[in-house]
């Protein structure tokens, strides 16, 4: 079993920057694919960044070119690093572990608590 921890998140203009963190503990990291959802109020929870264990990523269209999900298998941590910032990023975003399967469309059963982030100006 993985336990996971968001960090990072908070309130930003738009045009501007965050960088989520989220670290793992309680099991071997780098077996685990990792992801990025998030859940905006009256929204589906949506995958929009993740990772394999070999540092293949995938990307959600509505974030590709501004978000970059990243690992750190010695810190046991995955990172999203976002820029380019707009309302609509405006969610809860919560970081997720799964075991095998396509990162296209990962959903395992390991959640973090989640981290607000708020694009306002």
């Amino acid at each position: 079993q993985v336990q996971l921890v968001e960090s990072g998140g908070g309130l930003v203009q738009p045009g501007g920057s965050l960088r989520l963190s989220c670290a793992a503990s309680g099991s071997i990291f780098i077996i685990y694919a990792m992801g990025w959802y998030r859940q905006a109020p009256g929204n589906q929870r949506e995958l929009i960044a993740s990772i394999s264990s070999g540092g293949s990523t995938h990307y959600a269209d509505s974030v590709k070119g501004r978000f970059t999900i990243s690992r750190d298998n010695v810190k046991d941590t995955v990172y999203l690093q976002m820029n380019s910032l707009k309302p609509e990023d405006t969610a809860v975003y919560y970081c997720n572990a799964a075991r095998g399967g396509p990162i296209a469309t990962m959903k395992g059963d390991y959640w973090g608590q989640g981290t607000q982030v708020t694009v306002s100006s």
